[in-house]
């Protein structure tokens, strides 16, 4: 055998033929990826769907479990009677709601902004440590924090007025968390730098040049306030015994328990609970853009 023929190389086997019904891997992956999507949101959308559903027959379709009838459609009428029902009860509610989580949610995000702003802006003794205080509030639950409030508002005489629950609602640990993030993305130190040289104090800098670059920041927080404040039942309960005083949360709680001695809340609950919904998913809609972008300041810094 000669050197040229030793030294000649292999040629290389050819790849086994794939068959012809076998899925391709990235086929199998979507597809996986779609079912799981899909699960997801009928899991999110059918309580949904039911309610809309049921708010629309009367007291004798939902005891029969005929929702899906094509017959008794109720909405007018349950919603006529849910905001006569208790004097117009349901009403006053609702406007408590609004009072508490958009005016909270205003003010608790121009709150948390700020301080994260500070946090990230300024220097001063122990500001890890203190940061570190907050990421830790972060982790402690809302209902252990009941009993201390309830404690301190009998102390100062605020049980069972508006400002038990509204004072509570404007100081958010995660907010300041989120307030820091956005700062770092979305205000350039240089920026800031240049106001203070052409004269502009503090307070202005951070009025007219750094708050309107925190925008999308700022309404974000607020859609996160506004979904916890709306959705709060616990704090409200524990400080609150004037059902003038109710959100919609706590107010139809009470319709639900009286429903099993007077069935004739059950419709109004249902009504009021579609209703409830319908601020949150309007908010959402509106400042879609806005929170979207609020979103990515992480990863655009």
């Amino acid at each position: 055998m000669s050197a040229s023929t030793a030294t000649r190389p292999t040629a290389p086997r050819p790849a086994a033929p794939r068959k012809a019904g076998a899925p391709r891997p990235r086929l199998l992956g979507r597809s996986v990826v779609n079912l799981v999507i899909g699960i997801s949101v009928l899991y999110t959308l059918l309580p949904v769907l039911w309610l809309v559903l049921a708010s629309t027959k009367d007291r004798d379709a939902l005891f029969k479990s005929a929702v899906l009838s094509s017959g008794d459609f109720s909405f007018m009428r349950n919603l006529t009677d849910l905001f006569a029902m208790d004097g117009g009860l349901y009403g006053r509610w609702y406007g408590n709601s609004l009072l508490y989580a958009v005016l909270g949610a205003a003010l608790g995000a121009l709150v948390s902004i700020g301080c994260g702003y500070a946090f990230d802006k300024y220097h001063f003794r122990h500001k890890e440590k203190l940061f570190g205080l907050v990421l830790a509030a972060v982790m402690v639950p809302q209902t252990v924090l009941a009993l201390p409030l309830y404690l301190m508002a009998s102390a100062t005489g605020l049980v069972n007025t508006f400002w038990s629950v509204f004072i509570p609602v404007l100081f958010n640990p995660f907010g300041v968390y989120l307030g820091r993030i956005f700062s770092q993305g979305y205000v350039p130190n240089e920026v800031l730098e240049a106001a203070r040289v052409d004269g502009a104090g503090e307070l202005t800098t951070y009025v007219r040049v750094a708050l309107r670059m925190l925008g999308p920041g700022l309404v974000t927080v607020f859609l996160f306030q506004l979904t916890a404040i709306w959705n709060n039942f616990f704090l409200p309960m524990v400080m609150l015994s004037d059902q003038d005083l109710y959100p919609v949360s706590l107010g139809l709680y009470t319709w639900n328990s009286a429903a099993s001695v007077s069935p004739e809340y059950y419709p109004a609950v249902i009504m009021g609970s579609l209703l409830a919904v319908l601020p949150l998913i309007l908010a959402f809609a509106l400042l879609q853009r806005f929170w979207r972008s609020g979103l990515t300041a992480g990863a655009v810094k």
